[in-house]
C-alpha cells in the first residue's frame, strides 16, 4: 500500500467550500480508480489561514499512476478548485505503508 500526501493553504472562509468540492468532485473521481482505498483531509487553522493535507491510500504505485498519470509526483488539482486555494504544493509525496492497523471500537 502507498499513501499519497498533498498539502495546500486557504482561508478559514474558503475551507468549507474546498471540503464541499472534495466531497462532490474529488471523492467521486477517486472512487472510480481501481486500487483507490481511502482518503482523509487533515487541517490546522489559526482562525484566518487553514493549512491542510489530503492523504489518499492506494493499493499500489500502479494505482497511483492510473490516477496521477505519467508524472506521479505532479499534484492533481482541478481548475474549479484553484480559486479556493491561496497556495498549494505542485508536487506530492508518496510513502510505502510498512505497517497498518485498523482500529474499530467495539
Amino acid at each position: 500500500m502507498v499513501v499519497r500526501f498533498w498539502s495546500a493553504r486557504t482561508t478559514a472562509i474558503w475551507f468549507p467550500e474546498y471540503l464541499r468540492h472534495f466531497e462532490g468532485h474529488v471523492l467521486p473521481r477517486l472512487r472510480q480508480v481501481d486500487g483507490y482505498l481511502e482518503a482523509r483531509v487533515l487541517s490546522q487553522s489559526d482562525g484566518v489561514v487553514v493549512q491542510f493535507i489530503v492523504e489518499t491510500l492506494w493499493a499500489s504505485m500502479e494505482a497511483v499512476d492510473s490516477f496521477a498519470g505519467p508524472d506521479r509526483e505532479q499534484a492533481v488539482v482541478a481548475d474549479e478548485a484553484l480559486h479556493l486555494l491561496t497556495s498549494y504544493d505542485r508536487r506530492v509525496r508518496h510513502y510505502q505503508v510498512d505497517r497498518r492497523e485498523e482500529f474499530a471500537k467495539k
